[in-house]
């Protein structure tokens, strides 16, 4: 029955994440708006206390003015907890991350005189004026306005005009439709875009979106370039120039992962590049540290790293979910692999093994196969599989992550810098390490 249910999984995930029926959706959705006459709906999904929407407030404007589509506009409320653990954490971090975009984008970011979400009192009145603009049709002009008058400095300790007790309700019954239409579509967070049938996270996503409009035809100039391009790794040449001596690489990760999987290439290249030892600090899942994860989440996740594997000429879909004893033996190879100075090596092996090639970690024969990409034989494997050793490491290397701020993976830290949380931010970790490059004498001085 394990089995049976494994190889279930697997297929629906493959066939669920292909690019064919991806293709074949959006064609069926082009073929139904040119043969009804209806407008390119765009939805978009506001969370008034959301760094990323503050980023997403400032660029509506010119997504309306450069795309024929219907904007159209929602409040949201904040997403539950069971979608959103850590939230202080998480509120932090976005205000630090939601800053390295504004100024990558050349937005206005979201300030804040206590480095915390703004004052209730303040959301209230921002979301009050937001509701009046959906009302008033001008939420695309007003949005950005609000906003900055929300995340101004100030706004933490003081209400923005006060709202009346109507307007209250008002922005409340707003965001009660709002998320009511986002669960209904399937989704859980701010900052969303949705157009037919496809979701869009935030400014780190909205190329996906650009680029499917461009591709039917409804940019009016594409001339103009993109809003929010992709941020690729330069790898440029170094010019007789490396890292300094004993800059490190912290890349936290979990072969619960996929974004794990999809980061993994691009780190390891990183550290390479630029002469940096990368160090594996594995942790266990959230999922297996008592923190669930939604259906909605879970299922946004797979078609999200299914579009990023196809931009990064990965294979993705092919999934054994490898939740539990799986990743748990994993770990104790790995423990093992970097030991012998091939962490880098089994860890790339897992993780495709699982999010590409459908091979099961929880049996011997998958375990082995993935050890034998990796170098080792079946007598390793045995070896090692006792070692219960990874769990003090694992338990240390969350408590480390937690330390830096933050709580999910993939993470990377270079050396004591404040850590990054995600596969989209390895352009900044680049940025870090370029910082540390010193001057190497030529071999023969």
């Amino acid at each position: 029955m394990s089995a049976l249910k494994t190889a279930i999984g697997s297929s629906f995930t493959q066939i669920y994440t292909h690019p064919g029926l991806r293709r074949a959706r959006r064609a069926r959705a082009a073929w139904w708006r040119t043969l009804t006459g209806a407008p390119a709906q765009v939805h978009y999904f506001h969370q008034a206390d959301d760094p990323y929407s503050h980023l997403c407030a400032q660029v509506l404007a010119r997504l309306a003015a450069n795309y024929q589509i219907t904007l159209l506009p929602h409040l949201v409320s904040p997403p539950q907890d069971s979608a959103a653990p850590e939230r202080a954490r998480l509120a932090h971090w976005s205000l630090r991350d939601a800053a390295t975009l504004a100024q990558a984008f050349g937005l206005q970011a979201p300030q804040s005189s206590s480095g915390a979400l703004p004052h209730a009192a303040a959301v209230q009145a921002a979301e009050a004026a937001l509701a009046q603009a959906l009302d008033a049709g001008n939420f695309v002009a007003q949005a950005a306005p609000i906003s900055a008058t929300l995340w101004q400095p100030g706004a933490n300790a003081r209400a923005i005009d006060a709202p009346s007790a109507a307007a209250l309700q008002r922005a409340a019954s707003a965001k009660t439709e709002g998320d009511a239409l986002r669960k209904r579509r399937g989704h859980y967070l701010g900052a969303t875009l949705y157009y037919a049938d496809e979701w869009y996270w935030g400014l780190d996503r909205l190329h996906f979106l650009e680029a499917r409009l461009r591709d039917e035809g409804l940019c009016r100039n594409p001339a103009l370039p993109v809003i929010a391009p992709v941020h690729e790794l330069a790898l440029s040449p170094l010019q007789g120039q490396r890292a300094a001596p004993g800059t490190t690489v912290d890349y936290f990760l979990s072969f619960r992962s996929p974004y794990t999987y999809l980061a993994l290439p691009r780190v390891r290249a990183l550290a390479a590049h630029y002469g940096a030892t990368l160090r594996l600090r594995f942790v266990l899942p959230m999922v297996m540290r008592g923190l669930p994860v939604p259906v909605a989440k879970r299922l946004y996740i797979v078609t999200d790293v299914a579009c990023e594997a196809q931009r990064l000429a990965m294979p993705f879909g092919k999934v054994v979910d490898p939740v539990g004893k799986p990743v748990e033996r994993g770990y104790a190879l790995l423990n093992r692999a970097i030991a012998a100075g091939k962490g880098v090596e089994f860890a790339g092996s897992f993780l495709q093994a699982v999010w590409a090639d459908g091979l099961d970690a929880g049996t011997d024969a998958g375990l082995n196969a993935i050890a034998a990409r990796a170098g080792f034989d079946a007598a390793w494997v045995q070896a090692a599989l006792p070692d219960e050793s990874w769990r003090a490491i694992a338990a240390a290397n969350r408590e480390e992550l937690l330390a830096m701020d933050l709580w999910g993976v993939p993470s990377f830290r270079v050396n004591d810098l404040p850590g990054h949380w995600g596969q989209d931010r390895l352009w900044v970790i680049e940025q870090e390490l370029h910082a540390t490059l010193v001057g190497v004498a030529d071999e023969g001085d």
